[in-house]
């Protein structure tokens, strides 16, 4: 049984008919079930028969300790307590607080009324426990208006990240070139690998779907509706030699992307074309074909309406700079800082 289903007949079997005041319910947050991804290799820890319940503030305290005297031992062969990494102890798995609280201690970045900054810093890791997963009631509300409220990003921010992913692989394209052309061989499958990573982040930013951490970012990349086209040219690539030619699977992927870009209306068409690497000094022009994304970039800025984002220097969302892993978006404090860097540059100033 997945996780998710699991939950969801936990809450309706025993905990729904235990709980006599308004609440929320369902599993979102931390863990493979939330994504779906769950297989019989997850149930090692931290898995179970489980849900979050939410209710207001006076309610917190008395549904705890009813649960606490009412839960079965069991629920469908599997045991209702088991241990809990927070606690160090056994016990039930039923997250029981406000749902202004919970989000406060367990997705810190989530804020009630995000401004451009606070979406730019919120790691789509945490943006996919918030929205992903499952509510099973909402008599309150806050939840499902959170959830609502960061389904997907503003379309300025949408723009200006988008626009930074195909700088991103403008800036490594050349380079894969002349690597290849030095016989760096080993330089050439690096940067080949970069790409590919980089064009599937852009196949997530083009669908709406944020990415997850690199343990399920090829099985989310699976499912997306351009990756049977797309994962045939990156399995290309990574398997054969870097190739500096317009019809290797790297430019063909980029022309994809480029086509489906247009499809978006995001901006102004661009028809997309493989060329010569113009290096734009001195006039030189070098023999690695690259995509004209740069016009893609300069459609996307224009069509934006807010003045601030355009000014942004093009490093991206904390996604697109950093690795963004499990320490640095839930053990440091760095989102938060990362946050006040991107409003002070929004508001015109300099960062510390």
């Amino acid at each position: 049984m997945k996780g998710l289903e699991l939950a969801r007949s936990f809450y309706t079997d025993v905990v729904r008919p235990l709980i006599m005041v308004p609440h929320a319910a369902g599993l979102i947050g931390e863990g493979s079930e939330v994504l779906g991804y769950d297989t019989e290799r997850s149930t090692d820890h931290e898995w179970g028969p489980r849900v979050q319940l939410f209710v207001a503030e006076p309610d917190v305290g008395p549904v705890r300790q009813m649960l606490e005297r009412r839960l079965p031992e069991k629920y469908r062969g599997y045991p209702t307590r088991w241990f809990s990494l927070a606690s160090g102890r056994a016990e039930h798995h039923i997250e029981v607080d406000t749902a202004q609280r919970w989000l406060a201690n367990k997705l810190p970045t989530i804020v009630a009324n995000p401004d451009i900054a606070d979406w730019l810093a919120t790691p789509q890791q945490h943006l996919l426990q918030l929205t992903a997963g499952g509510i099973f009631r909402d008599d309150l509300g806050v939840i499902t208006q959170t959830r609502r409220t960061y389904q997907w990003y503003p379309v300025d921010v949408w723009r200006w990240m988008i626009a930074t992913q195909w700088q991103l692989i403008g800036n490594a394209e050349a380079h894969l070139g002349r690597t290849i052309e030095t016989g760096d061989h080993r330089g050439a499958r690096i940067l080949a690998s970069k790409l590919c990573r980089l064009i599937m982040e852009l196949g997530f930013l083009q669908e709406r779907r944020y990415w997850p951490y690199d343990k399920w970012f090829g099985h989310a990349f699976a499912e997306l509706d351009g990756s049977q086209v797309l994962g045939q040219l990156i399995d290309s690539a990574l398997t054969g030699a870097p190739a500096n030619t317009a019809d290797g699977p790297l430019p063909q992927a980029l022309l994809q992307l480029a086509d489906r870009h247009n499809d978006l209306g995001l901006s102004r068409p661009v028809v997309p074309t493989i060329s010569d690497f113009p290096v734009n000094v001195n006039g030189a022009v070098r023999p690695y074909p690259v995509l004209n994304s740069r016009e893609i970039i300069d459609a996307l800025i224009d069509a934006m309406d807010v003045d601030a984002i355009k000014r942004l220097p093009r490093v991206g969302s904390i996604d697109q700079l950093t690795h963004a892993d499990d320490q640095l978006i839930n053990f440091t404090s760095w989102p938060g800082s990362i946050a006040g860097i991107y409003r002070q540059l929004l508001g015109g100033g300099a960062p510390d």
